[in-house]
């Protein structure tokens, strides 16, 4: 089974990842994991809410599979894991194809509508 098919045939991972990814201080938690592993409080660092709030933020990630989070003796390491996002991005990638279809469609009637002049010699 092909990734796109398998994002099509998993919707509720889909969900669970866009749903995680929706929230910007998810997305800031995922830049810094994305950067490598990192602690529970390294992560908490440069956001201004509690301890709690961060760990239901990364309650999330890990639901979603974004992050995976370990036990090193006292040291929770979290890392990410990019599965759910490259789904995600074979996701978007089927319109793809579409999109850029239409935005030729658009670069071509903008050409015959205004066309270029060319500069006098």
């Amino acid at each position: 089974m092909s990734t796109a098919t398998a994002a099509r045939a998993a919707p509720d991972n889909l969900s669970a990842t866009f749903a995680a990814l929706s929230d910007p201080t998810r997305r800031a938690i995922l830049s810094r994991v994305s950067k490598g592993e990192s602690s529970v409080s390294e992560l908490a660092e440069p956001f201004d809410m509690s301890m709690p709030a961060i760990s239901k933020h990364l309650k999330v990630l890990e639901r979603a599979g974004l992050i995976e989070r370990g036990r090193e003796a006292q040291w929770r390491p979290c890392k990410l894991r990019a599965d759910p996002l490259q789904q995600a991005a074979d996701y978007f990638n089927e319109y793809r194809h579409h999109w850029e279809s239409q935005l030729d469609a658009l670069d071509a009637y903008l050409a015959k509508k205004h066309p270029k002049k060319r500069p006098k010699s």
